[in-house]
């Protein structure tokens, strides 16, 4: 019988929703699967009368722009509207104006309610939204933004400093899980190192760990193994960058789909079982773990240089900022880009001077072969 491709692997699972598919997809490559959901099995926490208050003031007057965060946010929203009897007034209040929708499961909620966006990014990244508001004149403009299940205040914010009027819809809250428990050991078993792998499907599942990290005081040994030795698998960007903060190197597939995340783990994990092999500045560079090799003969690096060189090797010949580098040196590390500066002059002095590139004004990234 031959062997599955995730024999061997234990994978981390953080999802409420899908579980079930999700673990399946899993066990049957092999994996040993422990599941520890981060939110609420009933993520759709909806406070009826305060949706139906908020929906009656948006229906007061025009809107300029509407923003649709999340497709099951709008579906619900409008579901809601449809008992209440305002479905077609809603419907023609976010028509009239300008519809931005973050990303494809928005814009279907939208269209199948005959409603037509009229931009949406191509990443899915609610900042590109911001982004794209954010060079315009908004002075005296009403902006309704439907709000996808974590407070979006500071958004609102930002918004009113342009001079516009923002009116936050919150159709629903992400709630933690019920049982902390399972939240508990898993943080343990990243931190221990226990892990080959931990898969998210939702920025709020990501933020929910952290912060039982935080409580249970070992967030940074959780950070570090992330960056080191447990991946963390992303379904999608918006998931991704939860962990941008934290520095966390993330992998994802190029559709946000469960399928191909999990595809993307079965080929990801075997090729990092002997350690990550790259050809750099005419050098073989081999790491596993912490461990460093350069041509066959190991490398001891302290904790600030080991930190940015396995930044670099995320995407090897990408430019890293040294914002993203600072984010990633140990904590303790002096808070200044001269940190990061100093890093990467260690990992020159140990690995070669040519094995790092400055990217005058961006940053630095690995001499690989283009």
């Amino acid at each position: 019988m031959s062997e599955l491709p995730l024999d061997g692997y234990r994978v981390g699972v953080t999802a409420a929703r899908k579980v079930e598919e999700q673990i399946a997809l899993l066990e049957r490559r092999g994996a040993k699967v422990d599941w520890a959901p981060m939110l609420s099995s009933d993520p759709n926490r909806v406070d009826d009368a305060e949706l139906r208050a908020a929906t009656e003031a948006v229906l007061a007057e025009p809107v300029d722009i509407f923003v649709a965060t999340t497709g099951i946010g709008m579906r619900t929203w409008l579901d809601a509207a449809e008992e209440w009897g305002l479905h077609d007034e809603l419907v023609g209040a976010i028509s009239a104006s300008e519809v931005l929708a973050r990303g494809p499961k928005s814009v279907g909620a939208l269209r199948r309610r005959g409603i037509r966006e009229l931009w949406a990014p191509d990443s899915e990244c609610f900042e590109d939204v911001l982004a794209h508001l954010r060079g315009r004149d908004l002075a005296g403009l009403r902006i309704v933004v439907q709000e996808h299940g974590q407070s979006l205040s500071m958004v609102a914010h930002a918004l009113a400093r342009q001079g516009a009027r923002v009116d936050v819809v919150t159709v629903y809250r992400v709630a933690s899980a019920e049982d902390p428990e399972p939240m508990f050991r898993m943080v343990d078993l990243v931190a221990e190192r226990k892990l080959d792998a931990v898969t998210f499907t939702s920025a709020p599942a990501v933020a929910a760990l952290m912060s039982v990290a935080g409580v249970t005081g070992r967030r940074d040994e959780l950070v570090a193994a992330f960056q080191a030795d447990v991946i963390a698998t992303c379904v999608g960007p918006v998931t991704a960058a939860a962990f941008e903060m934290w520095g966390v190197p993330t992998i994802m597939p190029e559709r946000s789909r469960l399928a191909a995340m999990i595809k993307m783990l079965e080929a990801e994990l075997p090729s990092r079982r002997d350690g990550l092999s790259i050809d750099v500045a005419g050098h073989v560079l081999l790491l596993h773990s912490d461990m460093v090799l350069l041509d066959g003969t190991e490398i001891r690096l302290s904790p600030a240089p080991l930190a940015v060189l396995q930044s670099l090797v995320v995407n090897p010949g990408h430019v890293v900022s040294r914002a993203d580098l600072l984010a990633a040196l140990p904590s303790g590390t002096a808070g200044s880009e001269h940190a990061v500066e100093m890093a990467v002059a260690r990992l020159r002095a140990a690995l070669g001077t040519r094995v790092v590139q400055t990217v005058v004004k961006r940053g630095y990234r690995l001499a690989v072969a283009s």
